[in-house]
């Protein structure tokens, strides 16, 4: 498992805590139930949880969105899948052309946590992004 799939796995797990994670495209619209929950539980998420989400999204985000010398970024991928097509190596050009598809919708994903988590903040933690 790759680093940036492990990073993934745990924004989607860390979203869930909150409630967060949509079931899929049909679900992007659909409004949540009420969460209740003690006022314990709220000072926790407020304190450890959301600023440990809000820093892997920063981080994600800064990597994607970083430049050919930073590994894993969109431009990283872009440079990796040239220098296999240089090379011959088609098929792992054709795999790093499917990851940096799949890429744009990450960004789209932490977008929308950003925005979800700074909802859930000024909600219940009392102050907004």
């Amino acid at each position: 498992m790759t680093k940036w799939m492990r990073s993934s796995v745990v924004a989607a797990v860390v979203a869930g805590t909150f409630g967060l994670v949509t079931t899929g495209v049909a679900a992007a619209d659909t409004t949540y139930a009420p969460i209740t929950i003690s006022p314990d539980k709220v000072k926790e998420l407020c304190e450890k949880r959301v600023p440990r989400v809000e820093e892997r999204v920063r981080k994600l985000t800064t990597r994607i969105n970083g430049g050919a010398d930073v590994a894993g970024s969109t431009a990283w991928l872009k440079a990796q899948a040239q220098k296999a097509r240089d090379s011959g190596d088609t098929a792992r050009a054709d795999r790093l052309d499917q990851r940096i598809e799949r890429r744009s919708g990450q960004v789209d994903k932490l977008a929308n946590l950003t925005d979800r988590t700074a909802k859930f903040k000024a909600e219940h933690c009392g102050g907004g992004k």
